[in-house]
């Protein structure tokens, strides 16, 4: 399954579905589910600018969500028109690319995973249910529990 990094605390605002575009520099032809992993730099000028004060997950997969299209900046303004479903700073307005977002889930028990750069690729365990809808409910449960012990 595919896997995005995006450092807290806007890992957590995706899978609570209050952020709905992911700015990036680049641009991707990936649609579809895509898992939140959290890495272990927490952004801390970001959460005081947004005044968020939690202990957040880091170093794990806490969530996923569906990439359903690419939107193409042309200029800052049209950025910063887009500021309340970012929330980006003021130093982001540079990226021209907005990964739009839909469908976000929180896991219960975040995966425990090192992240990479890019979109890139998770190895699960490999399961005979064909039915992929099935699966990512597994994912969401089962796997969750197996990688902290509890099977």
């Amino acid at each position: 399954m595919k896997c995005l990094s995006v450092s807290q605390p806007f890992a957590d605002l995706i899978i609570l579905g209050k952020k709905t575009i992911e700015l990036r520099k680049w641009n991707t032809n990936f649609r579809g589910e895509l898992l939140i992993h959290a890495p272990l730099k927490i952004k801390t000028d970001d959460c005081k600018r947004l005044k968020i004060d939690k202990k957040f997950v880091t170093g794990a997969i806490v969530g996923k969500v569906e990439i359903y299209d690419v939107k193409k900046y042309n200029s800052k303004n049209q950025v910063k028109l887009d500021q309340k479903f970012h929330f980006a700073s003021k130093n982001f307005h540079d990226r021209t690319f907005g990964f739009l977002l839909k469908n976000a889930k929180s896991f219960r028990i975040p995966i425990p995973y090192k992240g990479q750069l890019g979109i890139f690729d998770v190895k699960l365990p490999k399961t005979k249910i064909k039915n992929k809808e099935i699966v990512t409910d597994i994912i969401d449960e089962e796997y969750r529990y197996q990688w902290i012990g509890h099977h």
